[in-house]
């Protein structure tokens, strides 16, 4: 087929949805339900030969195939890990994602907010899969790809150390949704070491389809705690981050539990009468699962007592692992970004949600004028450049 016939081809598979989160592209043409068929039908576990078990899809320098950190990795399946594996159990939530030994804070703050709406949430993470139902060693995702969605296929072979699972886990250690969707971001990147250091607006971006915005808190806008409010009510994903000024801060701990260079998430922002004075507090999580904030409004600060009871309640009831309020002025003085990711309207059907309008334009990279390619070279432009305006603010 020519250049030309290629392209109309496209375009008008495009037209009938071919690229859209309903009709997504099989990337490298591996259609899920065809090969779980295939399987189950041979009465075999699928073995993925395009991001196989093996050292390369670990990484290339500090976990490549001579690095002494790969030394006694094992690739297992969940079957051989525990007796009743879960791909899911009683909905995703944030414990369900734990850190493991790769530097994927950004990744995993950014799978833990797709958690807190179950909309946003099944578009990446589809729901027809389980280990008991149709159960054949193979799972799949689905991730924004340059203007596109893209469905990931991955067998379930994960890489494991002394029994444990070696990146991303559960806090129970027997659902295994985190790990497999790490799995297939890591199979699109190329590798598992490819995901280690990068910016939580890209694991929005690729997980929604949404438009990221930031923010340097230094220069903060004076009604910034109502743009997080707003972004909250659309179902905006938020993160934030400690700028570090030497590698050797990196993960540094400072002497009140905040984490340098590393990636929260943002979860809350509320309104509380503190003994007759309103205060403005944000909800963050720390996506380790530990090492909390122990400044003003940590959980065990005087200050909830002086929060009406049914407001204490709804506020702290919710309490998991990792997961603390601060105050506002707090957030602000060591803080140093907010990444906000706004999403397009069909992302969220729920009248819950205000939504945004959009306009989408279709482009290209051109070198030298628009392919700044990653996060270094932000005022590049990208393939994908829509246009949001703001409905029902």
């Amino acid at each position: 087929m020519s250049g030309i016939a290629a392209k109309l081809a496209k375009e008008r598979e495009t037209a009938r949805g071919l690229g859209s989160n309903a009709k997504a592209i099989k990337y490298l043409n591996q259609d899920f339900e065809m090969l779980r068929n295939e399987c189950l039908q041979a009465g075999k576990l699928f073995q993925d030969p395009s991001f196989p078990a093996v050292a390369s899809s670990l990484g290339y320098k500090e976990l490549g195939p001579n690095s002494y950190k790969t030394q006694g990795i094992t690739w297992k399946r969940p079957t051989e890990l525990c007796s009743n594996p879960q791909f899911i159990v009683g909905g995703a939530t944030r414990t369900d994602i734990c850190q493991g030994a790769l530097g994927d804070c950004w990744l995993l703050a950014a799978i833990a907010s797709l958690t807190l709406n179950e909309e946003v949430l099944a578009r990446v993470v589809p729901k027809d899969q389980s280990f008991q139902d149709k159960y054949a060693g193979i799972f799949h995702f689905q991730f924004w790809q340059y203007g596109e969605w893209v469905d990931v296929v991955v067998d379930d072979k994960l890489p494991t150390k002394n029994g444990e699972l070696l990146f991303v886990h559960s806090a129970e250690g027997s659902e295994f949704w985190s790990a497999l969707l790490e799995k297939a971001y890591a199979k699109v990147n190329g590798s598992y070491e490819a995901l280690s250091g990068g910016s939580t607006t890209e694991g929005f971006e690729d997980f929604t389809g949404g438009i990221a915005e930031w923010y340097e808190l230094q220069k903060a806008p004076s009604d910034l705690f109502r743009i997080i409010q707003k972004a909250l009510q659309k179902g905006s994903l938020l993160g934030c981050s400690i700028d570090i000024t030497s590698a050797a801060e990196t993960e540094a701990v400072t002497s009140q539990k905040l984490v340098k260079g590393h990636a929260y998430s943002v979860t809350g922002a509320e309104e509380v009468n503190c003994r007759g004075s309103m205060q403005k507090l944000i909800r963050i999580r720390n996506p380790w699962g530990e090492v909390e904030w122990t400044g003003k409004w940590n959980d065990n600060c005087s200050n909830w007592n002086s929060v009406a009871p049914e407001v204490r309640e709804r506020l702290t009831r919710r309490h998991e692992d990792g997961e603390f309020w601060m105050s506002f002025s707090d957030f602000l003085r060591h803080y140093s970004r907010l990444e906000i990711c706004n999403l397009t309207p069909d992302t969220l059907a729920s009248d819950k949600y205000k939504k945004w309008s959009l306009t989408k334009l279709d482009g290209n990279w051109r070198r030298g004028s628009t392919a700044g390619g990653c996060r270094n070279y932000p005022s590049k432009t990208s393939l994908y450049a829509p246009k949001f305006e703001s409905l029902g603010l």
